[in-house]
């Protein structure tokens, strides 16, 4: 499958009062290798709307496994897993000097046609074509 990665420093406004990355501040570093993982296929958010759809996420789930301190470098991935009828992201946190695993999640998101605001079940043809593109390119 399509996948990102980007390098995070925990910094110290990510802390919570344990003196570990508050647990919402991971959504931001999902967002931002979700972007990452997008821009791979040619079809961020600007592209969504131009193709006649928003993409709402519907679902997210979060396991903590470990906590990420101050100045830790965080490896987060994100990975498209399913895209015919949704898209599905699975993302890892790892120590970026072990590899270890910090945190799993995934999302999912939806095809809604944003001129009537209609739930579509299979993804539209302009994400399909994006992601096959992708493959073929080995990306």
């Amino acid at each position: 499958m399509i996948s990102a990665e980007c390098e995070i420093i925990a910094q110290f406004y990510d802390l919570d009062p344990m003196q570990v990355v508050w647990h919402g501040n991971y959504i931001r570093y999902f967002e931002q290798v979700r972007g990452l993982l997008l821009d791979k296929i040619d079809y961020n958010y600007p592209q969504m709307e131009r193709s006649g759809y928003l993409w709402p996420i519907v679902d997210m789930r979060v396991k903590y496994v470990r906590p990420v301190r101050y100045q830790q470098r965080i490896l987060v991935r994100a990975t498209l897993t399913e895209y015919e009828n949704r898209l599905r992201i699975d993302y890892r946190c790892l120590d970026a000097a072990s590899n270890e695993v910090l945190t799993k999640a995934h999302t999912i998101q939806v095809a809604v046609t944003a001129a009537t605001g209609e739930l579509n079940l299979e993804s539209p043809p302009a994400l399909l074509e994006r992601v096959k593109k992708a493959l073929c390119a080995g990306t």
